[in-house]
């Protein structure tokens, strides 16, 4: 039985999620002058589990839509990453790129992803929230409209529109009703986190533990970090690269609190005074492992398309960079009149990504064995000479004349 319509809106396009994403590809359709409304579940702000790093690749993004004063004013800055293992620790800073900056920031989703829904707000996007998108109408393999539910009355409101964006992130109900599936053979990644007080919360350096170890002492296919937040705080959290093997059953909120204790010390951690009543954690698909990402007249972008860097878990960068190219292929969608420029997502995707994660995947699988992780992680905290390129590497930060050489190795194992 088709639900009650309550209420019917329509736009050139219907995004569905307000996070990064979607929030993004909303902002670069406003400022074309397209009409664009965003259909979102929660009220704004909201918590989001995440590490609350923004790396040079999320704040070029950032900066682009206008908000680099919002970020300088707002959160703290840091000037790179501090790597600890096996009792060393190597504080290695951002590259000097000549597309991005060299420095990051620390932002709790709660307020960045709120920061950047107002922006797209504010530049002319319609904005709905507490609006749970629940179906889509469908002619033929194309979506005619989105059904979403009213939290204050439950009424169903009608969104019609010409092209469509899922960036639902990781649970993408539509985009799984719309035959989106995982490949369940690539790596999953696991985080989980809380804010906990610390005298060091100003610390410029994000940190990042290469060799935490299970209850056998077996380094872990994964790290743990502490970012300091700049009010007080630090995020303290650990997350798990991969799904496989006998890693599959790892119990996170266990692996946090042996990590917490293994840097309560260091950090002086108040752990009787958390922030939040207990970590929260979730999925994280990666390395761009869903399938199908467009039909004829729909995008997904973000987590939705598990967009996630497979080396590092990092996913902000990559779901404002995804919206941003969704609007891009929508606005030539408007001018031409028709629906042929989405066609060339997946395969922009591809070229954008497909051979860097490519590597990404196949890294996650080597970790996954402690005979290689153990040596790989040694080896690399030998100094700032070799750890440094490890590190700018993994968070994608290489510079054009590296990044080919890493695209030819990663294009050769696609092959």
């Amino acid at each position: 039985m088709s639900p009650q319509v309550g209420e019917e809106l329509s736009s050139t396009v219907v995004v569905v999620g307000g996070g990064p994403s979607g929030a993004s590809c909303a902002y670069w359709l406003a400022t074309r002058g397209i009409s664009v409304t965003v259909v979102e579940r929660k009220h704004f702000p909201r918590d989001k589990t995440c590490g609350d790093g923004l790396t040079p690749r999320a704040v070029v993004q950032l900066e682009a839509m206008g908000l680099g004063s919002d970020l300088a004013a707002r959160f703290h800055r840091y000037e790179g990453l501090r790597a600890v293992a096996f009792g060393k620790s190597l504080e290695i800073p951002w590259p000097r790129h000549p597309l991005m900056p060299n420095y990051g920031f620390v932002a709790r989703r709660r307020e960045l992803d709120a920061l950047v829904l107002a922006n797209a707000a504010a530049h002319g996007a319609t904005v709905l929230e507490a609006h749970d998108a629940t179906d889509v109408e469908l002619e033929g393999a194309r979506i005619r409209a989105v059904l979403a539910r009213r939290s204050d009355d439950g009424a169903t409101v009608r969104l019609s529109g010409r092209w469509f964006v899922s960036a639902e992130g990781s649970n993408a109900r539509l985009a799984r009703a719309l035959g989106a599936q995982r490949d369940t053979r690539q790596p999953l990644g696991l985080a989980i986190r809380t804010y906990l007080p610390s005298p060091r919360a100003d610390d410029p350096w994000i940190e990042s533990a290469l060799d935490v170890r299970d209850e056998r002492g077996h380094v872990m296919p994964g790290y743990g970090w502490v970012f300091p937040v700049g009010d007080g705080t630090v995020n303290v959290g650990f997350g798990i690269l991969t799904n496989q093997g006998a890693w599959r059953h790892v119990n996170t909120t266990t692996e946090l609190e042996r990590f917490i204790d293994s840097v309560r010390e260091r950090w002086d951690l108040d752990v009787a005074h958390p922030v939040l009543a207990k970590p929260t954690g979730g999925k994280l698909p990666m390395g761009t492992s869903i399938t199908p990402v467009a039909g004829p007249n729909y995008l997904f972008v973000g987590d939705a398309a598990a967009t996630i860097n497979p080396f590092n878990g990092e996913g902000i960068s990559y779901a404002m960079e995804t919206g941003r190219l969704a609007a891009s292929l929508i606005a030539h969608a408007v001018r031409s009149g028709h629906d042929a420029p989405l066609a060339r997502y997946p395969r922009l995707l591809s070229q954008r990504y497909g051979a860097y994660y490519a590597l990404g995947r196949r890294f996650v699988r080597l970790i996954s064995d402690p005979r290689v992780m153990a040596p790989g992680v040694w080896l690399a905290m030998r100094g700032t000479a070799t750890m440094s390129p490890v590190v700018h590497a993994m968070a994608n930060l290489l510079p054009p004349s590296l990044e080919s050489g890493v695209r030819r190795v990663g294009s050769l194992l696609q092959r």
